[in-house]
Protein backbone atom coordinates (compact mmCIF):
# COMPACT_ATOMS: atom_id res chain seq x y z
CA UNK A 1 0.00 0.00 0.00
CA UNK A 2 1.42 3.36 -1.09
CA UNK A 3 2.44 5.72 1.69
CA UNK A 4 2.04 9.47 1.57
CA UNK A 5 4.83 11.99 1.95
CA UNK A 6 2.53 14.77 3.12
CA UNK A 7 -0.92 15.10 4.61
CA UNK A 8 -2.68 18.47 4.71
CA UNK A 9 -5.35 18.46 7.41
CA UNK A 10 -7.72 21.44 7.21
CA UNK A 11 -10.35 22.17 9.86
CA UNK A 12 -13.18 24.41 8.65
CA UNK A 13 -14.07 25.81 12.05
CA UNK A 14 -17.71 25.34 13.05
CA UNK A 15 -18.84 23.66 9.82
CA UNK A 16 -21.00 20.91 11.34
CA UNK A 17 -23.42 18.75 9.38
CA UNK A 18 -26.29 17.82 11.69
CA UNK A 19 -27.16 17.48 15.36
CA UNK A 20 -25.69 14.46 17.13
CA UNK A 21 -27.92 11.94 18.91
CA UNK A 22 -27.09 13.58 22.25
CA UNK A 23 -27.76 17.14 21.08
CA UNK A 24 -30.70 17.41 23.49
CA UNK A 25 -28.20 17.54 26.38
CA UNK A 26 -26.73 20.69 24.86
CA UNK A 27 -29.94 22.42 23.75
CA UNK A 28 -28.97 21.87 20.12
CA UNK A 29 -31.74 19.66 18.72
CA UNK A 30 -32.38 20.75 15.13
CA UNK A 31 -28.99 22.36 14.55
CA UNK A 32 -27.49 21.66 11.13
CA UNK A 33 -24.90 24.20 10.10
CA UNK A 34 -24.19 23.07 6.53
CA UNK A 35 -27.80 22.31 5.65
CA UNK A 36 -29.10 25.65 6.89
CA UNK A 37 -26.27 27.63 5.30
CA UNK A 38 -26.72 25.77 2.01
CA UNK A 39 -30.50 26.26 1.95
CA UNK A 40 -30.59 29.85 3.18
CA UNK A 41 -27.22 31.26 2.08
CA UNK A 42 -27.06 29.35 -1.22
CA UNK A 43 -23.25 29.23 -1.48
CA UNK A 44 -21.61 28.42 -4.80
CA UNK A 45 -19.04 25.78 -3.79
CA UNK A 46 -18.33 23.63 -6.87
CA UNK A 47 -14.95 22.35 -5.67
CA UNK A 48 -16.15 21.27 -2.24
CA UNK A 49 -19.18 19.69 -3.89
CA UNK A 50 -16.90 17.77 -6.24
CA UNK A 51 -15.00 16.41 -3.25
CA UNK A 52 -18.31 15.26 -1.74
CA UNK A 53 -19.18 17.86 0.90
CA UNK A 54 -22.92 17.83 0.21
CA UNK A 55 -22.92 14.02 0.14
CA UNK A 56 -21.08 13.88 3.45
CA UNK A 57 -23.67 16.23 4.92
CA UNK A 58 -26.59 14.20 3.53
CA UNK A 59 -27.84 17.18 1.55
CA UNK A 60 -27.51 15.62 -1.91
CA UNK A 61 -27.36 11.87 -2.73
CA UNK A 62 -24.00 10.58 -3.95
CA UNK A 63 -25.53 9.21 -7.15
CA UNK A 64 -26.49 12.76 -8.14
CA UNK A 65 -23.12 14.34 -7.28
CA UNK A 66 -20.69 11.56 -8.31
CA UNK A 67 -17.96 12.99 -6.06
CA UNK A 68 -14.28 12.45 -6.83
CA UNK A 69 -13.33 12.73 -3.18
CA UNK A 70 -13.86 10.22 -0.40
CA UNK A 71 -16.57 11.46 1.94
CA UNK A 72 -18.31 10.71 5.22
CA UNK A 73 -19.29 12.19 8.56
CA UNK A 74 -17.94 11.81 12.07
CA UNK A 75 -19.48 11.82 15.54
CA UNK A 76 -17.70 13.44 18.46
CA UNK A 77 -17.17 10.90 21.23
CA UNK A 78 -16.03 13.33 23.92
CA UNK A 79 -18.53 15.47 25.78
CA UNK A 80 -18.45 19.08 24.69
CA UNK A 81 -18.73 21.24 21.62
CA UNK A 82 -15.70 23.48 21.92
CA UNK A 83 -12.66 24.07 19.77
CA UNK A 84 -10.15 22.37 22.05
CA UNK A 85 -12.18 19.20 22.60
CA UNK A 86 -12.88 18.87 18.88
CA UNK A 87 -9.32 19.46 17.70
CA UNK A 88 -7.82 17.18 20.34
CA UNK A 89 -10.16 14.36 19.32
CA UNK A 90 -9.29 14.91 15.65
CA UNK A 91 -5.67 14.53 16.79
CA UNK A 92 -6.40 11.25 18.57
CA UNK A 93 -6.85 12.49 22.15
CA UNK A 94 -10.42 11.89 23.31
CA UNK A 95 -11.35 13.55 26.59
CA UNK A 96 -13.03 11.38 29.21
CA UNK A 97 -14.13 14.37 31.28
CA UNK A 98 -15.44 17.62 29.82
CA UNK A 99 -13.80 20.95 30.53
CA UNK A 100 -15.61 23.09 33.16
CA UNK A 101 -18.12 25.67 31.98
CA UNK A 102 -19.57 28.66 33.82
CA UNK A 103 -23.17 29.43 32.85
CA UNK A 104 -23.47 31.76 35.86
CA UNK A 105 -20.06 33.37 35.55
CA UNK A 106 -16.86 32.57 37.41
CA UNK A 107 -16.69 32.24 41.21
CA UNK A 108 -16.00 35.57 42.93
CA UNK A 109 -12.89 34.23 44.67
CA UNK A 110 -11.44 33.31 41.26
CA UNK A 111 -12.18 36.76 39.86
CA UNK A 112 -10.58 38.37 42.93
CA UNK A 113 -7.45 36.26 42.50
CA UNK A 114 -7.20 37.38 38.88
CA UNK A 115 -7.75 41.05 39.78
CA UNK A 116 -5.08 40.93 42.47
CA UNK A 117 -2.63 39.19 40.16
CA UNK A 118 -2.98 41.73 37.32
CA UNK A 119 -3.59 44.79 39.49
CA UNK A 120 -6.81 45.77 37.73
CA UNK A 121 -10.51 45.42 38.46
CA UNK A 122 -12.89 43.63 36.11
CA UNK A 123 -16.45 43.99 34.84
CA UNK A 124 -18.80 41.54 33.16
CA UNK A 125 -18.22 38.03 34.49
CA UNK A 126 -21.06 36.38 32.63
CA UNK A 127 -21.70 34.35 29.49
CA UNK A 128 -22.02 36.61 26.48
CA UNK A 129 -21.39 37.07 22.79
CA UNK A 130 -18.04 38.76 22.31
CA UNK A 131 -19.36 41.51 20.07
CA UNK A 132 -22.38 42.11 22.31
CA UNK A 133 -20.42 42.44 25.54
CA UNK A 134 -17.99 45.02 24.19
CA UNK A 135 -20.94 47.05 22.96
CA UNK A 136 -22.54 46.72 26.40
CA UNK A 137 -19.46 47.36 28.54
CA UNK A 138 -16.99 49.06 26.18
CA UNK A 139 -17.84 52.58 27.30
CA UNK A 140 -17.45 51.67 30.98
CA UNK A 141 -14.14 49.98 30.17
CA UNK A 142 -12.88 53.15 28.44
CA UNK A 143 -14.00 55.27 31.40
CA UNK A 144 -12.67 53.04 34.21
CA UNK A 145 -9.91 50.94 32.55
CA UNK A 146 -11.50 47.83 34.09
CA UNK A 147 -10.94 44.63 32.11
CA UNK A 148 -13.99 42.96 30.54
CA UNK A 149 -14.12 39.31 31.62
CA UNK A 150 -16.71 36.95 30.17
CA UNK A 151 -17.33 33.36 29.13
CA UNK A 152 -19.68 31.46 26.81
CA UNK A 153 -21.27 28.03 26.55
CA UNK A 154 -17.72 26.79 25.94
CA UNK A 155 -14.99 26.30 28.51
CA UNK A 156 -13.37 29.70 28.04
CA UNK A 157 -12.14 32.60 30.19
CA UNK A 158 -12.14 35.60 27.88
CA UNK A 159 -10.60 38.99 28.56
CA UNK A 160 -11.47 41.94 26.34
CA UNK A 161 -9.77 45.34 26.34
CA UNK A 162 -9.44 48.32 24.02
CA UNK A 163 -5.99 48.45 22.45
CA UNK A 164 -5.66 52.14 23.40
CA UNK A 165 -6.18 51.23 27.07
CA UNK A 166 -4.39 47.87 27.21
CA UNK A 167 -1.91 47.17 24.37
CA UNK A 168 -2.23 43.64 22.96
CA UNK A 169 1.08 42.42 24.42
CA UNK A 170 -0.03 43.55 27.87
CA UNK A 171 -3.40 41.84 27.46
CA UNK A 172 -1.63 38.63 26.42
CA UNK A 173 0.43 38.89 29.62
CA UNK A 174 -2.74 39.18 31.70
CA UNK A 175 -4.15 36.12 29.93
CA UNK A 176 -1.01 34.12 30.67
CA UNK A 177 -1.51 35.02 34.33
CA UNK A 178 -5.13 33.82 34.11
CA UNK A 179 -3.93 30.61 32.46
CA UNK A 180 -1.65 29.91 35.44
CA UNK A 181 -4.49 30.59 37.89
CA UNK A 182 -7.04 28.44 36.09
CA UNK A 183 -6.02 24.96 37.12
CA UNK A 184 -7.50 21.96 38.88
CA UNK A 185 -11.29 22.16 38.92
CA UNK A 186 -11.09 25.48 37.06
CA UNK A 187 -8.80 24.28 34.26
CA UNK A 188 -10.80 25.78 31.41
CA UNK A 189 -10.01 24.72 27.87
CA UNK A 190 -8.84 28.15 26.77
CA UNK A 191 -8.06 31.62 28.03
CA UNK A 192 -8.66 34.04 25.17
CA UNK A 193 -7.38 37.60 24.74
CA UNK A 194 -9.95 39.70 22.86
CA UNK A 195 -8.49 43.10 21.90
CA UNK A 196 -10.74 45.66 20.21
CA UNK A 197 -10.53 49.16 18.78
CA UNK A 198 -12.89 51.95 17.75
CA UNK A 199 -15.31 54.37 19.35
CA UNK A 200 -18.43 53.79 21.41
CA UNK A 201 -21.08 52.40 19.09
CA UNK A 202 -18.51 51.28 16.54
CA UNK A 203 -16.15 48.91 18.34
CA UNK A 204 -14.31 46.28 16.28
CA UNK A 205 -12.34 43.27 17.45
CA UNK A 206 -8.86 43.01 15.98
CA UNK A 207 -6.64 40.24 14.65
CA UNK A 208 -4.52 40.43 17.83
CA UNK A 209 -6.57 37.73 19.49
CA UNK A 210 -4.51 35.03 21.23
CA UNK A 211 -5.66 31.72 22.74
CA UNK A 212 -3.89 30.15 25.71
CA UNK A 213 -4.93 26.51 25.90
CA UNK A 214 -4.53 24.03 28.69
CA UNK A 215 -1.73 21.58 27.93
CA UNK A 216 -2.97 18.40 26.20
CA UNK A 217 -3.62 15.70 28.81
CA UNK A 218 -2.05 12.94 26.70
CA UNK A 219 -0.22 12.28 23.46
CA UNK A 220 -1.70 13.70 20.28
CA UNK A 221 -1.05 13.12 16.60
CA UNK A 222 1.36 16.04 16.71
CA UNK A 223 3.40 14.55 19.56
CA UNK A 224 3.60 11.11 17.94
CA UNK A 225 4.69 12.38 14.54
CA UNK A 226 7.26 14.79 15.96
CA UNK A 227 8.74 12.02 18.13
CA UNK A 228 9.13 9.84 15.03
CA UNK A 229 11.00 12.54 13.15
CA UNK A 230 8.22 13.85 10.93
CA UNK A 231 7.65 17.54 10.26
CA UNK A 232 4.53 18.89 11.97
CA UNK A 233 3.49 22.31 10.71
CA UNK A 234 0.68 24.40 12.20
CA UNK A 235 -1.27 27.14 10.44
CA UNK A 236 -3.61 29.59 12.15
CA UNK A 237 -4.51 28.94 15.78
CA UNK A 238 -3.29 25.32 15.80
CA UNK A 239 -0.29 26.34 17.90
CA UNK A 240 -2.65 27.87 20.47
CA UNK A 241 -5.02 24.90 20.60
CA UNK A 242 -2.17 22.47 21.34
CA UNK A 243 -0.29 24.92 23.56
CA UNK A 244 2.64 24.94 21.10
CA UNK A 245 3.24 21.23 21.72
CA UNK A 246 4.21 18.73 19.02
CA UNK A 247 4.99 21.31 16.32
CA UNK A 248 8.19 21.68 14.35
CA UNK A 249 7.02 24.86 12.64
CA UNK A 250 4.08 27.26 12.73
CA UNK A 251 2.57 30.25 10.98
CA UNK A 252 0.07 32.05 13.22
CA UNK A 253 -1.76 33.54 10.25
CA UNK A 254 -5.00 35.39 11.03
CA UNK A 255 -8.01 35.04 8.70
CA UNK A 256 -8.80 32.39 6.13
CA UNK A 257 -7.06 34.03 3.18
CA UNK A 258 -3.84 34.48 5.14
CA UNK A 259 -4.08 30.87 6.35
CA UNK A 260 -4.51 29.56 2.79
CA UNK A 261 -1.50 31.67 1.75
CA UNK A 262 0.49 30.03 4.55
CA UNK A 263 -0.62 26.53 3.47
CA UNK A 264 0.48 27.27 -0.09
CA UNK A 265 3.87 28.62 1.01
CA UNK A 266 4.54 25.42 2.95
CA UNK A 267 3.41 23.24 0.04
CA UNK A 268 5.72 25.05 -2.38
CA UNK A 269 8.69 23.90 -0.30
CA UNK A 270 9.95 20.38 -0.85
CA UNK A 271 12.07 20.14 2.29
CA UNK A 272 9.52 18.63 4.64
CA UNK A 273 7.65 15.37 5.13
CA UNK A 274 4.74 14.85 7.47
CA UNK A 275 1.66 16.80 8.54
CA UNK A 276 0.43 20.31 7.81
CA UNK A 277 -2.44 21.05 10.22
CA UNK A 278 -4.50 24.21 9.58
CA UNK A 279 -7.51 25.83 11.19
CA UNK A 280 -9.67 28.20 9.12
CA UNK A 281 -11.61 30.16 11.70
CA UNK A 282 -13.65 32.73 9.75
CA UNK A 283 -16.79 30.59 9.35
CA UNK A 284 -17.04 30.23 13.12
CA UNK A 285 -15.63 33.44 14.55
CA UNK A 286 -16.90 36.01 12.07
CA UNK A 287 -20.22 34.49 10.99
CA UNK A 288 -21.42 31.50 13.00
CA UNK A 289 -21.30 33.30 16.34
CA UNK A 290 -22.95 36.35 14.79
CA UNK A 291 -25.85 34.44 13.21
CA UNK A 292 -24.76 35.68 9.80
CA UNK A 293 -25.91 32.99 7.36
CA UNK A 294 -24.94 34.87 4.22
CA UNK A 295 -21.53 35.77 5.62
CA UNK A 296 -20.97 32.12 6.51
CA UNK A 297 -21.93 31.14 2.95
CA UNK A 298 -19.53 33.70 1.48
CA UNK A 299 -16.70 32.37 3.67
CA UNK A 300 -17.32 28.87 2.29
CA UNK A 301 -17.32 30.31 -1.23
CA UNK A 302 -14.03 32.12 -0.60
CA UNK A 303 -12.34 28.92 0.59
CA UNK A 304 -13.84 26.96 -2.30
CA UNK A 305 -12.31 29.36 -4.82
CA UNK A 306 -8.86 28.77 -3.36
CA UNK A 307 -9.16 25.03 -2.81
CA UNK A 308 -7.79 24.17 -6.31
CA UNK A 309 -4.58 26.03 -5.45
CA UNK A 310 -4.03 23.62 -2.57
CA UNK A 311 -4.93 20.51 -4.54
CA UNK A 312 -2.54 21.39 -7.39
CA UNK A 313 0.41 21.51 -5.00
CA UNK A 314 -0.20 18.18 -3.27
CA UNK A 315 1.73 16.16 -5.85
CA UNK A 316 1.50 12.44 -6.43
CA UNK A 317 2.33 11.58 -2.82
CA UNK A 318 0.16 14.06 -0.96
CA UNK A 319 -3.39 14.00 0.35
CA UNK A 320 -5.77 16.49 1.89
CA UNK A 321 -8.30 15.81 4.63
CA UNK A 322 -10.97 18.46 5.24
CA UNK A 323 -13.16 18.30 8.32
CA UNK A 324 -14.56 20.45 11.17
CA UNK A 325 -14.35 20.59 14.97
CA UNK A 326 -18.01 21.19 15.91
CA UNK A 327 -21.03 23.07 14.60
CA UNK A 328 -21.77 26.79 14.81
CA UNK A 329 -25.16 27.05 13.10
CA UNK A 330 -25.77 30.70 12.16
CA UNK A 331 -29.47 29.93 11.60
CA UNK A 332 -29.89 28.54 15.13
CA UNK A 333 -31.37 30.78 17.86
CA UNK A 334 -28.23 30.93 20.02
CA UNK A 335 -24.83 32.39 19.15
CA UNK A 336 -22.92 29.45 20.65
CA UNK A 337 -21.32 26.37 19.12
CA UNK A 338 -23.70 23.53 18.32
CA UNK A 339 -23.28 19.82 19.12
CA UNK A 340 -23.08 18.38 15.61
CA UNK A 341 -21.48 15.69 13.55
CA UNK A 342 -18.85 16.97 11.13
CA UNK A 343 -18.04 16.12 7.51
CA UNK A 344 -14.79 14.42 6.55
CA UNK A 345 -13.39 14.59 3.01
CA UNK A 346 -10.20 13.03 1.64
CA UNK A 347 -8.57 13.50 -1.75
CA UNK A 348 -5.25 12.76 -3.39
CA UNK A 349 -3.87 11.48 -6.67
CA UNK A 350 -2.92 8.26 -4.89
CA UNK A 351 -6.43 7.68 -3.56
CA UNK A 352 -9.55 6.07 -4.96
CA UNK A 353 -12.40 8.30 -6.05
CA UNK A 354 -15.86 8.52 -4.55
CA UNK A 355 -15.43 6.14 -1.61
CA UNK A 356 -18.20 6.49 0.97
CA UNK A 357 -16.63 6.50 4.42
CA UNK A 358 -19.96 6.20 6.23
CA UNK A 359 -20.57 7.49 9.75
CA UNK A 360 -17.41 7.34 11.81
CA UNK A 361 -17.71 6.72 15.55
CA UNK A 362 -15.14 9.33 16.54
CA UNK A 363 -13.25 12.32 15.19
CA UNK A 364 -10.11 10.38 16.11
CA UNK A 365 -10.45 8.29 12.95
CA UNK A 366 -8.66 11.19 11.27
CA UNK A 367 -5.52 10.81 13.39
CA UNK A 368 -5.46 7.04 12.84
CA UNK A 369 -5.76 7.63 9.09
CA UNK A 370 -2.96 10.20 9.02
CA UNK A 371 -0.62 7.89 10.93
CA UNK A 372 -1.28 5.00 8.54
CA UNK A 373 -1.04 7.21 5.45
CA UNK A 374 2.40 8.48 6.47
CA UNK A 375 3.60 5.06 7.58
CA UNK A 376 4.12 6.16 11.19
CA UNK A 377 4.50 3.51 13.88
CA UNK A 378 2.55 5.21 16.66
CA UNK A 379 -1.01 4.32 17.62
CA UNK A 380 -3.74 6.60 18.94
CA UNK A 381 -7.48 6.48 19.43
CA UNK A 382 -9.63 5.92 16.34
CA UNK A 383 -9.87 3.56 13.36
CA UNK A 384 -8.05 4.37 10.14
CA UNK A 385 -9.91 4.50 6.83
CA UNK A 386 -6.70 4.73 4.78
CA UNK A 387 -6.85 1.12 3.57
CA UNK A 388 -10.37 1.82 2.28
CA UNK A 389 -9.27 4.69 0.07
CA UNK A 390 -5.64 4.05 -0.93
CA UNK A 391 -4.75 2.82 -4.42
CA UNK A 392 -2.64 -0.33 -4.57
Amino acid sequence: MTKMKRVVLIVLDGVGCGAQADADKYGDVGANTLKHVYEQGKPEIPNLRELGLLCAAGIVPAEEEEPVGCYGRMTERAAGKDTTTGHWEIAGLTLNKPFPTYPNGFPEELIKQFEEAVGLETIGNKPASGTAIIEELGAEHLRTCKLIVYTSADSVFQVAAHEAIVPPAELWHYCRIARRLLKGEHAVGRVIARPFIGEVGAFQRTANRRDFSVDPSGNTLLDVLKAEGYDVLGVGKIEDIFNHRGLTGSNHAAGNDACVDAILEYLKKDNWKGLLFANLVDTDMLFGHRNDVRGFAKALEAFDRRLPEILKLLGDDGMVIITADHGCDPAFPSTDHTREQVPVLAWGLGLQEGVALGERATFADVSATVLEALGARGKLDGRSFYKDIALG
